[in-house]
């Protein structure tokens, strides 16, 4: 992509929550924004809100689809025959990625996820810094080009986020588990509590920082989940399967006695807890790597994901020179403390790579 910092252009088709934030996320870093909605209310109260700067799309240089899961892949196959551009980027910010990813070839594509929300609904919850620290997972795949994947990883990254890249099955598995069924345990517990309430209605009086803290998450939009939780239903329920496993566990242990059982279950979860890694990015030490990579498919999908493996973050990305038909050489920015760990990692993987001193 060629276009100069200001004169950057992004349309953004679906202006919920998400795609909202991302436009004055944008916005705020100097592009051009235009966005569309299905609901003409909803565009006009962007236009007046200053959300985004026009309804019709300005020849950009990045679009992103925030329609619900199910329509992405029928909205992204037909933009992309639509644009002519082969500098184009297209990117998506559903919650499942498999299907979408299986769905859309275009090298022009990259699935994306931002893991952000808010129990603000709409339009009325959007706001620049939505994403700032947040984890914004790219899927690439071996049809990603290598400028395509640093491209749009730099514009996440100028917007605060968090850049992780991971498969798109790996993607759904791991959110079913993060953010898919502690949906619906806060629900499921939100309700529990609701049909209680009917008949001692002290007891939502009683609900403490604890339980306000699991069950904020059911404040939110629940139009999107049926989508997400039936695209991705099969990690889903199987990680539903494993949590019911451990509770009939806990169970059994209040029902015996079991002490020790429901002790070294509280305790082993406190720490797993207290091990969660920030949000804030610590970028004082960083680790300049050069990787040298051949222009053939997968490669940079290869580098991205062994750092997702080794839980390496990338804090930046750089093509240092043209790769299309050549070799080229990626520059990473990553955590100095893991520099040794990846390096072995990306020579086990057949790449030569130098740390820049």
């Amino acid at each position: 992509m060629t276009t100069s910092l200001s004169s950057r252009r992004a349309h953004v088709i679906g202006l919920g929550l998400i795609g909202s934030s991302v436009a004055l996320a944008l916005r705020a870093v100097g592009w051009t924004v235009t966005g569309a909605d299905l609901d003409t209310t909803i565009e006009r109260a962007a236009l007046e809100s200053r959300v985004i700067d026009a309804t019709q799309p300005r020849d950009p240089d990045l679009v992103v689809v925030a329609t619900p899961a199910r329509a992405v892949v029928e909205v992204v196959n037909a933009l992309l025959g639509s644009l002519e551009r082969s500098d184009v980027i297209v990117t998506d910010v559903a919650g499942v990625k498999g299907s979408i990813v299986d769905g859309v070839t275009d090298p022009r594509f990259l699935a994306g996820h931002p893991m952000a929300g808010s129990e603000l609904r709409g339009l009325a919850g959007a706001r620049a810094n939505l994403f700032e620290g947040c984890t914004w997972v790219l899927t690439p795949t071996a049809n990603t080009s290598p400028v395509t994947y640093g491209t749009l990883h730099g514009i996440l990254r100028e917007i605060g986020a968090n850049v992780v890249a991971i498969s798109a099955s790996d993607h759904d598995r791991l959110v079913a588990i993060a953010s898919h069924v502690p949906h619906l345990l806060a629900g499921s517990l939100m309700n529990e509590a609701s049909r209680v309430a009917e008949q001692d209605a002290v007891l939502l009086q009683l609900a403490a920082g604890g339980f306000r803290d699991m069950t904020r998450v059911a404040a939110g939009d629940p139009s999107i989940w049926p989508d997400i939780l039936f695209e991705n239903r099969l990690a889903v329920t199987q990680a539903l399967d494993d949590l019911e496993t451990r509770l009939h566990s806990l169970r059994d242990a209040l029902v015996n006695g079991d002490r020790e059982m429901v002790s070294s279950s509280l305790q082993s979860a406190a720490i797993a807890r207290r091990q969660l890694p920030g949000r804030a990015l610590n970028s004082e030490s960083l680790a300049y790597l050069r990787v040298k990579v051949s222009d053939q498919p997968g490669v940079l999908a290869s580098v991205t994901m062994a750092a997702s493996e080794l839980l390496v973050n990338i804090y930046d990305i750089e093509i240092a020179h043209g790769i299309e038909g050549a070799a080229g050489t990626l520059l990473l920015a990553i955590d100095a403390r893991q520099t040794d760990l990846f390096m072995e990692e990306l020579d086990r993987r057949g790449f030569q790579v130098v740390r820049e001193r």
